[in-house]
């Protein structure tokens, strides 16, 4: 079973300097608090994301091990980060896209998300879908109030 969600913003600054906070794994903490979803970014493999740096995003359902898939400056960031579920359920595979749009000053975000659950779990697929959709939300939501305010001016 697989499921799209994408949300969109727009944002007053730049598409590079979007393109530099969502990047910067290392200091994702900056813009993204914890939630109940996603406790952090750890175990990155290079200290300045390239496609194929690793890391991991440890939440309660499982671990998502994810790698930097696509990167072209300034306008598109993808990650694949399947996710290990917990009592060997199985992987919830897990793509996330960026896709970075000039707009006069500023940027249009579109955040892409495709989930592929596995099909023994297609029961609880509302749950995870739901949570997922108020995730991404969240998510861009945190992107747009940190790159709208001064702090994204001193990303870099």
């Amino acid at each position: 079973m697989r499921t799209e969600i994408s949300c969109e913003a727009d944002v007053a600054c730049s598409p590079d300097r979007i393109f530099d906070i969502i990047t910067d794994l290392g200091g994702q903490d900056r813009w993204l608090s914890h939630s109940t979803s996603f406790k952090g970014t750890t175990a990155l493999s290079t200290e300045t994301t390239q496609v194929g740096t690793t890391y991991r995003e440890p939440g309660p359902l499982g671990v998502r091990n994810g790698v930097v898939t696509e990167l072209v400056r300034p306008t598109r960031i993808s990650f694949h980060q399947p996710m290990t579920l917990k009592f060997h359920l199985g992987v919830l595979d897990i793509t996330v896209r960026y896709l970075l749009t000039p707009q006069g000053a500023g940027t249009h975000i579109r955040r892409e998300a495709s989930l592929g659950l596995p099909r023994h779990l297609g029961f609880i697929a509302p749950v995870v879908v739901r949570a997922s959709r108020v995730e991404a939300a969240r998510t861009l939501a945190s992107l747009k109030a940190f790159a709208d305010s001064n702090g994204a001016e001193s990303t870099g």
